[in-house]
């Protein structure tokens, strides 16, 4: 699952018998103490900016095959930098106030209400996510199940697709945790839902992280 260490080029996505998916890229704005925090502590505030730039950069340059990508972007007030940065061509809208929980709800309520087929909600921050996840997601969705999850190695996942917005699977649960994928397995339990898992990858959020990434060949250039 994991893209090979410095790829940087494309493949065209498969997308199957699911017609009209689309994948919601939930960003932040690019300023320096705002992203990457627990990161910033390690390596200062500007380098973590600039990693966080290259993570984002790099996994819309893996997706840039696919059509209907959103950028669902905080906070609101930064539409114009989130243009200077990433182009202004793509989708961009901003995120509801709340909790992730109810950004991901409203989100994915929004693009099945705009006519979505399937709907795969990710972060820019896993440097291995690539079309074989997105691919295999969209397998899972085609074959029978109600919600896929890509985990992450501390608890949490870096991929949810649905085919039905499913607004209780992000209630009540305890984000940036080591229990978040754990809570929102049982939510998905009690709902009834199908479920299936992805191989696990990791995010980059520690030092440790950065190392691991930049020793795999994820970055372009080494972020100074």
């Amino acid at each position: 699952m994991a893209v090979k260490a410095g790829l940087w080029f494309l493949t065209s996505f498969k997308f199957m018998a699911i017609t009209d998916p689309r994948i919601l890229i939930f960003l932040k704005a690019p300023r320096v103490g705002f992203v990457k925090t627990r990161l910033a502590q390690a390596v200062g505030a500007e380098r973590a900016l600039e990693v966080y730039r290259q993570l984002v950069e790099g996994q819309l340059q893996r997706l840039e095959t696919v059509e209907q990508v959103e950028i669902h972007f905080t906070p609101a007030d930064a539409a114009s930098e989130m243009q200077a940065w990433l182009g202004p061509d793509r989708s961009y809208h901003p995120q509801v106030e709340g909790g992730l929980g109810e950004r991901l709800a409203s989100a994915i309520q929004s693009s099945f209400d705009g006519g979505a087929a399937s709907v795969f909600c990710i972060g820019g921050d896993c440097p291995a996510l690539g079309e074989a996840q997105i691919d295999a997601a969209m397998t899972a969705l085609n074959d029978g199940e109600d919600v896929v999850f890509g985990p992450t190695e501390d608890g949490g996942y870096y991929l949810v697709g649905l085919k039905s917005p499913q607004p209780e699977l992000f209630q009540s649960i305890a984000w940036s945790t080591g229990t978040t994928l754990q809570s929102s397995l049982a939510v998905a339990a009690k709902l009834g839902l199908k479920v299936k898992l992805l191989e696990r990858l990791y995010d980059v959020d520690e030092a440790s992280d950065l190392d691991r990434a930049l020793g795999e060949g994820y970055f372009r250039s080494v972020p100074l």
